[in-house]
């Protein structure tokens, strides 16, 4: 597996979906659940945030406060996240998930392939896993499954 070509792709398959989001229904709930669009993006950023945590605490380097909230806070942490960034607009939502993204990106890229691949490295994450199977269960196919429900929502809204 290419973690870095896995990490990319999830990364593209988001920004494809809400590329074509219509900006007047950002709001609209119901993409999944009673999130909206906005909703969806946001939480993705404070996953992406954490995943960036994640990589930072393998380098050994310090870690914003988002990792330990998601693993402390467990399902209270996707609302109480979604609800901090209500405020902002679209753009500021995508611009987070992307700053997020490049920085995580940027951090992943410095994990040499052997750690990557060592399992238990991320107590937390289980001990039969690996770095690789975060990128792939934590990151990738959660923006698969987001970004499906955005291009769903947007064909239902296409009528």
């Amino acid at each position: 597996m290419n973690a870095d070509d896995v990490f990319r792709y999830g990364h593209i398959t988001l920004l494809g979906a809400v590329e074509s989001f219509p900006i007047e229904h950002w709001d609209t709930p119901g993409v999944c659940g009673v999130w909206s669009a906005k909703d969806i993006v946001a939480h993705l950023a404070s996953y992406e945030l954490a995943t960036a945590d994640a990589f930072a605490g393998v380098l050994g380097e310090e870690a914003s406060p988002t990792l330990g909230l998601l693993l402390s806070r467990g399902e209270a942490f996707n609302a109480s996240q979604v609800e901090q960034r209500r405020g902002q607009s679209p753009e500021e939502t995508l611009a987070e998930y992307v700053a997020a993204h490049e920085r995580a990106a940027a951090l992943l890229t410095r994990i040499p392939l052997d750690q990557r691949r060592q399992t238990g490295l991320l107590a937390w994450y289980g001990p039969e896993y690996d770095l690789e199977d975060l990128i792939a269960y934590m990151s990738y196919g959660h923006k698969r499954e987001h970004s499906a429900q955005i291009a769903e929502f947007c064909c239902r809204l296409a009528g």
